[in-house]
């Protein structure tokens, strides 16, 4: 028996590209080329009509009558075994496979995946020293109350560093509740954030507490905040403001008690003059903004979040055994640009893995085309000064901000763009600071 399907999720590598496919917990999913299919495979080595997995005690695979078959690989057994014999199936005969299976369809691979708990809150990997430095910021407004947006180009780490604001607060017994706001449309944005009452639209049969509610004495989280159509911005400054929550058709609003942390990737500033955004609503959002710099900045990290990595994608694959990286491959990891900064990492790292089949990544495993390829990452608008937080904390930490600002030019005998890289900040935000704080400019020489 293997854990229950509804924890398993099928991961497809094609074309250099990799995808996630959740897997319902009983029923039949066809996979191939043909847009009909429940997972869709553009590959030319797929046939339209490839192969079926068949879901419920366990999990079945069928080849369908493809032309150029599917075979499923043999697993790790240990360090000194790799064995890389593949089993070809006979069209219309169903294998029982089990999480960590690999096994391929034509020249395509696939595997399926024990899903990770929902529960689980990955730990922050900090070796640089900008890093550590945000990590003490965030230590130091973590006993507070105030909103903390957080700014940083896509996949730099942004719910990770929520995640820790959250545990090292008070708040930390509470609930930690996100919603990526990119990801639904405006009604449902509205439903899942406010919640609703039975009947207030087509389809709500009953009612439903929202986001705000279900996270009283905890922190929300809002990913991509940037992306909130304006009525929804208007009612989430009421919500800010009053610290209560009225549910879509209800009469009476409701008391909250939580916390708001946000991300996103955009200037809001810039977004404000554009009127795509409320400036009031940017402001009670930005309380105090935390930059967290790209990976390409923080290349002392790699290898460590590699090693996390892999061992938590060969434990999603019930591996016995974790491989390791050879050098050539972390060499070839510290040199790349990461334009996906840490999410396209992780990516590259769960298809090592999947490809190694030995105790060692080696180069080969790596996607040496696009790595080699890839152009570097857009330069992102720098966040312009967060004005400081009101209350007996503000008055810390622009003291605190200041003197590390005073240091770091210190340190880097007044070269501002230096100065501005020890901070983990662009240099047209460190400008802006030394504006901010009365701090005079140094003098080129």
């Amino acid at each position: 028996m293997t854990d229950p399907p509804t924890a398993l999720k099928l991961m497809v590598f094609a074309g250099g590209l990799t995808s996630t496919h959740d897997l319902p917990s009983r029923g039949r999913v066809t996979l191939g080329r043909a847009a009909d299919n429940e997972v869709c495979i553009d590959d030319p080595s797929v046939s339209r009509h490839h192969a079926a997995l068949h879901l419920g005690a366990e999990v079945l695979l069928e080849d369908l009558g493809s032309a150029n078959g599917t075979s499923l690989r043999s697993p790790i057994q240990d360090a000194a075994t790799a064995d890389l014999s593949q089993t070809k199936l006979a069209p219309g005969r169903r294998v029982a496979i089990a999480p960590g299976a690999s096994f391929h369809l034509g020249s395509t691979v696939l595997v399926l995946r024990r899903e990770a708990r929902s529960g689980d809150s990955p730990a922050p990997v900090i070796g640089d020293e900008a890093m550590r430095r945000l990590h003490a910021m965030v230590a130091r407004v973590a006993d507070g109350t105030i909103s903390v947006l957080l700014l940083g180009e896509t996949g730099v780490g942004k719910e990770v560093l929520a995640h820790a604001l959250h545990e090292r607060s008070p708040r930390a017994s509470g609930p930690f509740v996100a919603l990526h706001c990119a990801a639904l449309s405006g009604s449902l944005l509205e439903s899942e954030l406010f919640g609703h009452e039975k009947g207030a639209f087509t389809g709500a049969v009953s009612a439903k507490a929202g986001l705000l509610e279900s996270a009283e004495g905890g922190t929300v989280f809002l990913d991509e905040v940037g992306e909130l159509p304006p009525d929804v911005q208007v009612k989430l400054l009421r919500v800010i403001e009053e610290r209560k929550v009225l549910r879509v058709g209800a009469l009476r609003p409701r008391s909250i008690d939580v916390r708001l942390v946000s991300a996103t990737h955009r200037d809001l500033e810039a977004e404000v003059a554009r009127g795509t955004f409320r400036q009031d609503l940017y402001f009670r959002l930005n309380g105090i903004a935390l930059t967290i710099p790209p990976l390409r900045e923080r290349v002392s990290e790699i290898a460590e979040l590699s090693r996390v990595f892999i061992s938590r994608v060969a434990g999603q694959l019930s591996r016995p055994l974790v491989p390791t990286l050879s050098p050539e491959a972390l060499a070839l990891l510290e040199a790349y640009r990461w334009p996906g900064n840490i999410r396209e990492l992780r990516n590259t790292i769960e298809r090592a893995v999947v490809l190694c089949a030995g105790p060692t990544i080696l180069p080969e495993h790596l996607p040496l085309d696009r790595m080699r390829a890839a152009p570097s990452p857009p330069v992102a608008a720098a966040p312009s000064v967060a004005p400081p937080p009101a209350g007996p904390l503000r008055s810390e930490i622009e003291a605190l901000e200041r003197q590390r600002i005073v240091d770091a030019l210190e340190q880097s005998a007044g070269n501002q763009t230096q100065a501005a890289t020890l901070l983990g900040m662009p240099r047209r935000t460190l400008v802006a600071k030394l504006v901010a704080y009365n701090i005079p400019r140094p003098r080129k020489r």
